[in-house]
Protein backbone atom coordinates (compact mmCIF):
# COMPACT_ATOMS: atom_id res chain seq x y z
CA UNK A 1 0.00 0.00 0.00
CA UNK A 2 1.23 3.67 -0.88
CA UNK A 3 2.61 5.47 2.27
CA UNK A 4 0.47 8.57 2.37
CA UNK A 5 2.65 11.82 4.40
CA UNK A 6 1.29 14.16 6.65
CA UNK A 7 2.09 16.71 4.27
CA UNK A 8 -0.14 15.04 1.51
CA UNK A 9 -3.26 14.67 4.31
CA UNK A 10 -2.53 18.51 5.08
CA UNK A 11 -2.84 19.84 1.66
CA UNK A 12 -6.16 20.99 0.46
CA UNK A 13 -7.23 19.10 -2.99
CA UNK A 14 -7.25 21.11 -6.55
CA UNK A 15 -10.89 21.57 -6.52
CA UNK A 16 -10.76 23.06 -2.98
CA UNK A 17 -8.17 25.14 -3.95
CA UNK A 18 -10.13 26.84 -6.69
CA UNK A 19 -12.79 27.47 -4.34
CA UNK A 20 -10.47 29.23 -2.02
CA UNK A 21 -9.24 31.15 -5.06
CA UNK A 22 -12.62 32.14 -6.48
CA UNK A 23 -13.62 33.28 -2.46
CA UNK A 24 -10.44 35.61 -2.72
CA UNK A 25 -11.14 36.39 -6.11
CA UNK A 26 -15.17 37.55 -5.29
CA UNK A 27 -14.38 39.18 -1.91
CA UNK A 28 -11.77 41.92 -3.34
CA UNK A 29 -13.90 42.56 -6.40
CA UNK A 30 -16.67 43.31 -3.54
CA UNK A 31 -14.18 45.49 -1.85
CA UNK A 32 -13.03 47.17 -4.93
CA UNK A 33 -17.10 47.92 -6.20
CA UNK A 34 -17.33 49.43 -2.00
CA UNK A 35 -14.53 51.30 -2.64
CA UNK A 36 -15.83 52.57 -5.98
CA UNK A 37 -18.98 53.84 -4.69
CA UNK A 38 -17.32 55.57 -1.69
CA UNK A 39 -15.39 57.36 -4.18
CA UNK A 40 -18.95 58.52 -5.90
CA UNK A 41 -20.30 59.35 -2.45
CA UNK A 42 -17.26 61.34 -1.92
CA UNK A 43 -17.74 63.34 -5.38
CA UNK A 44 -15.29 61.62 -8.10
CA UNK A 45 -17.82 61.31 -10.81
CA UNK A 46 -15.51 60.31 -13.76
CA UNK A 47 -13.51 57.06 -13.90
CA UNK A 48 -10.34 59.17 -13.89
CA UNK A 49 -10.97 60.67 -10.74
CA UNK A 50 -12.23 57.23 -9.13
CA UNK A 51 -8.87 55.27 -10.60
CA UNK A 52 -6.77 57.50 -9.59
CA UNK A 53 -8.28 58.22 -5.91
CA UNK A 54 -8.16 54.40 -5.85
CA UNK A 55 -4.68 53.76 -6.84
CA UNK A 56 -6.17 51.63 -10.14
CA UNK A 57 -6.27 51.29 -13.89
CA UNK A 58 -9.18 52.79 -15.53
CA UNK A 59 -10.67 49.46 -17.38
CA UNK A 60 -10.92 47.64 -13.81
CA UNK A 61 -12.79 51.08 -12.81
CA UNK A 62 -14.80 51.19 -15.81
CA UNK A 63 -15.84 47.11 -14.76
CA UNK A 64 -16.93 47.82 -11.80
CA UNK A 65 -18.58 50.93 -12.77
CA UNK A 66 -20.37 49.11 -15.22
CA UNK A 67 -21.87 46.24 -12.97
CA UNK A 68 -22.86 48.89 -10.30
CA UNK A 69 -24.62 51.16 -12.87
CA UNK A 70 -26.39 48.15 -14.05
CA UNK A 71 -27.17 46.87 -10.61
CA UNK A 72 -28.74 50.54 -10.15
CA UNK A 73 -26.41 51.25 -7.77
CA UNK A 74 -24.55 54.37 -9.81
CA UNK A 75 -26.12 56.42 -12.67
CA UNK A 76 -24.26 57.48 -15.20
CA UNK A 77 -25.11 60.70 -16.78
CA UNK A 78 -23.51 61.62 -20.03
CA UNK A 79 -23.28 65.74 -18.42
CA UNK A 80 -22.88 64.91 -15.06
CA UNK A 81 -21.08 61.88 -14.70
CA UNK A 82 -21.69 58.87 -11.99
CA UNK A 83 -23.88 59.01 -9.27
CA UNK A 84 -25.39 57.65 -6.60
CA UNK A 85 -28.27 55.15 -7.55
CA UNK A 86 -31.77 54.40 -6.38
CA UNK A 87 -30.76 51.38 -4.97
CA UNK A 88 -28.87 53.01 -2.21
CA UNK A 89 -31.71 54.92 -1.32
CA UNK A 90 -33.80 51.81 -1.26
CA UNK A 91 -31.65 50.20 0.99
CA UNK A 92 -30.77 53.52 3.07
CA UNK A 93 -34.39 53.53 3.80
CA UNK A 94 -34.87 50.06 4.51
CA UNK A 95 -31.88 50.37 7.00
CA UNK A 96 -33.62 53.45 8.66
CA UNK A 97 -36.80 51.69 9.38
CA UNK A 98 -34.99 48.37 10.63
CA UNK A 99 -32.63 50.58 12.99
CA UNK A 100 -35.70 52.13 14.40
CA UNK A 101 -38.11 49.55 14.87
CA UNK A 102 -35.37 47.70 16.99
CA UNK A 103 -34.81 50.63 18.87
CA UNK A 104 -39.38 51.35 19.38
CA UNK A 105 -39.56 47.12 19.54
CA UNK A 106 -36.69 46.18 22.13
CA UNK A 107 -38.14 47.51 25.52
CA UNK A 108 -41.28 45.61 24.70
CA UNK A 109 -39.33 42.68 23.49
CA UNK A 110 -37.63 42.76 26.90
CA UNK A 111 -40.43 42.76 29.12
CA UNK A 112 -42.50 40.03 26.74
CA UNK A 113 -39.16 37.52 27.20
CA UNK A 114 -39.28 38.31 31.29
CA UNK A 115 -42.76 37.52 31.57
CA UNK A 116 -42.68 34.37 29.41
CA UNK A 117 -39.55 32.83 30.18
CA UNK A 118 -39.52 32.50 26.49
CA UNK A 119 -37.42 33.36 23.40
CA UNK A 120 -38.79 36.46 21.43
CA UNK A 121 -37.84 37.48 17.84
CA UNK A 122 -38.32 40.46 15.90
CA UNK A 123 -38.13 40.38 11.75
CA UNK A 124 -39.42 42.06 9.12
CA UNK A 125 -40.86 41.17 5.48
CA UNK A 126 -37.00 41.59 3.31
CA UNK A 127 -36.29 39.75 -0.27
CA UNK A 128 -39.08 37.43 -0.08
CA UNK A 129 -37.77 36.05 3.51
CA UNK A 130 -37.77 36.79 7.19
CA UNK A 131 -35.31 38.50 8.04
CA UNK A 132 -34.43 38.50 12.50
CA UNK A 133 -33.55 41.80 13.39
CA UNK A 134 -33.83 41.23 16.92
CA UNK A 135 -33.74 38.44 19.58
CA UNK A 136 -34.30 38.26 23.28
CA UNK A 137 -32.76 34.44 24.33
CA UNK A 138 -35.33 32.86 26.64
CA UNK A 139 -34.51 31.62 30.20
CA UNK A 140 -35.60 27.96 29.78
CA UNK A 141 -33.45 24.62 30.02
CA UNK A 142 -33.75 24.64 26.20
CA UNK A 143 -33.06 27.37 24.17
CA UNK A 144 -34.54 27.69 20.70
CA UNK A 145 -32.11 28.11 17.72
CA UNK A 146 -32.17 31.79 16.22
CA UNK A 147 -29.32 34.44 15.28
CA UNK A 148 -30.17 37.66 14.65
CA UNK A 149 -29.23 38.65 10.87
CA UNK A 150 -30.75 35.23 9.73
CA UNK A 151 -33.15 34.53 7.00
CA UNK A 152 -36.02 31.85 7.46
CA UNK A 153 -38.75 31.04 4.77
CA UNK A 154 -42.15 32.60 4.70
CA UNK A 155 -44.16 29.56 5.00
CA UNK A 156 -43.76 27.73 8.15
CA UNK A 157 -42.25 30.29 10.33
CA UNK A 158 -44.72 32.17 12.87
CA UNK A 159 -42.88 35.63 11.64
CA UNK A 160 -43.52 35.05 8.15
CA UNK A 161 -46.86 34.07 8.68
CA UNK A 162 -47.51 36.55 10.47
CA UNK A 163 -46.20 39.36 8.31
CA UNK A 164 -48.43 37.21 5.34
CA UNK A 165 -51.06 37.91 7.03
CA UNK A 166 -52.89 41.01 4.94
CA UNK A 167 -51.99 39.20 2.12
CA UNK A 168 -54.10 37.82 -0.82
CA UNK A 169 -54.92 34.40 -1.79
CA UNK A 170 -52.88 35.19 -4.95
CA UNK A 171 -49.83 36.44 -3.29
CA UNK A 172 -50.15 33.34 -0.70
CA UNK A 173 -50.36 30.83 -3.00
CA UNK A 174 -47.09 32.72 -5.00
CA UNK A 175 -45.24 32.01 -1.51
CA UNK A 176 -46.55 28.58 -0.54
CA UNK A 177 -45.08 27.68 -4.47
CA UNK A 178 -42.22 29.39 -4.19
CA UNK A 179 -40.67 27.69 -1.31
CA UNK A 180 -42.42 24.49 -1.92
CA UNK A 181 -39.80 24.04 -5.40
CA UNK A 182 -36.83 24.20 -2.17
CA UNK A 183 -38.94 22.22 0.35
CA UNK A 184 -41.45 20.04 -0.89
CA UNK A 185 -41.81 18.15 2.65
CA UNK A 186 -44.52 20.11 4.23
CA UNK A 187 -47.57 19.31 7.05
CA UNK A 188 -49.94 21.43 4.71
CA UNK A 189 -51.02 21.06 1.22
CA UNK A 190 -51.74 24.59 -0.53
CA UNK A 191 -55.32 24.33 0.08
CA UNK A 192 -54.97 23.63 3.94
CA UNK A 193 -52.42 26.22 4.40
CA UNK A 194 -54.83 28.45 2.86
CA UNK A 195 -57.17 27.93 5.07
CA UNK A 196 -54.77 27.94 8.20
CA UNK A 197 -53.73 31.50 6.62
CA UNK A 198 -57.41 32.69 6.24
CA UNK A 199 -57.84 31.90 9.94
CA UNK A 200 -54.93 33.44 11.28
CA UNK A 201 -56.36 36.71 9.17
CA UNK A 202 -59.44 36.94 10.87
CA UNK A 203 -58.20 36.10 14.83
CA UNK A 204 -54.82 38.58 14.11
CA UNK A 205 -52.09 36.26 14.73
CA UNK A 206 -50.14 32.99 13.36
CA UNK A 207 -48.49 30.14 14.89
CA UNK A 208 -45.83 27.37 14.14
CA UNK A 209 -47.03 23.86 15.31
CA UNK A 210 -43.13 22.51 14.76
CA UNK A 211 -43.20 23.09 11.08
CA UNK A 212 -39.77 25.07 10.72
CA UNK A 213 -37.91 22.96 13.52
CA UNK A 214 -38.61 19.90 15.56
CA UNK A 215 -40.13 20.26 18.11
CA UNK A 216 -40.51 24.26 18.06
CA UNK A 217 -43.54 26.01 18.20
CA UNK A 218 -44.58 29.79 18.46
CA UNK A 219 -47.01 32.39 18.93
CA UNK A 220 -46.80 35.24 16.25
CA UNK A 221 -48.16 38.57 15.55
CA UNK A 222 -47.81 41.76 13.35
CA UNK A 223 -46.93 45.04 13.66
CA UNK A 224 -48.31 47.86 11.79
CA UNK A 225 -47.18 51.35 10.88
CA UNK A 226 -49.09 54.81 10.79
CA UNK A 227 -51.08 53.52 7.58
CA UNK A 228 -51.80 49.92 9.17
CA UNK A 229 -49.45 48.02 6.96
CA UNK A 230 -47.93 45.25 8.33
CA UNK A 231 -44.44 46.68 8.92
CA UNK A 232 -42.74 43.87 11.28
CA UNK A 233 -44.15 40.75 13.40
CA UNK A 234 -42.64 39.42 16.70
CA UNK A 235 -42.92 35.82 17.82
CA UNK A 236 -42.52 34.08 21.47
CA UNK A 237 -40.86 30.59 20.71
CA UNK A 238 -40.41 27.51 23.01
CA UNK A 239 -39.84 23.91 22.81
CA UNK A 240 -42.92 22.44 22.43
CA UNK A 241 -42.82 20.60 25.97
CA UNK A 242 -43.39 24.19 27.36
CA UNK A 243 -46.06 25.42 24.34
CA UNK A 244 -48.94 23.00 24.85
CA UNK A 245 -52.45 24.33 23.45
CA UNK A 246 -53.68 25.75 26.46
CA UNK A 247 -50.35 27.61 26.75
CA UNK A 248 -50.00 28.58 23.21
CA UNK A 249 -53.92 29.98 23.38
CA UNK A 250 -53.21 32.14 26.41
CA UNK A 251 -49.86 33.64 24.72
CA UNK A 252 -51.56 34.39 21.62
CA UNK A 253 -53.57 37.28 23.34
CA UNK A 254 -50.15 38.87 25.35
CA UNK A 255 -48.11 38.51 22.12
CA UNK A 256 -50.98 40.36 19.95
CA UNK A 257 -51.50 42.92 22.97
CA UNK A 258 -47.38 43.54 22.49
CA UNK A 259 -47.83 43.92 18.71
CA UNK A 260 -50.47 46.37 18.95
CA UNK A 261 -48.49 48.70 21.59
CA UNK A 262 -45.99 49.03 19.62
CA UNK A 263 -47.69 49.50 16.72
CA UNK A 264 -49.13 52.45 18.34
CA UNK A 265 -45.77 53.92 19.04
CA UNK A 266 -45.31 53.64 15.83
CA UNK A 267 -48.25 56.14 14.81
CA UNK A 268 -50.89 53.32 14.59
CA UNK A 269 -54.68 54.12 15.65
CA UNK A 270 -56.07 50.88 14.61
CA UNK A 271 -57.66 48.09 17.14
Amino acid sequence: MKNIAAADLDAPAADEEGETARGAGGALTLMRGLDVLDRVARGDNTLGKIAKSLGLNKSTVHRLATTLVEMKYLILSPRDGYSLGAKLLELGWAASQQITMTRIAHPFLLKLAADTGDTVNLGVLDNEQVHYIDKIPGTRRIQVRCVIGERQPLRPTGLGKALLIDADEEALRDVYMREARDQPQYRYDLKSWLEVMKDYATHGYALDLDENEDRIRCVAAPIRDMTGKIAAAISVSSAQQYMDDARMRTLREYVKETALAISRELGYSGD
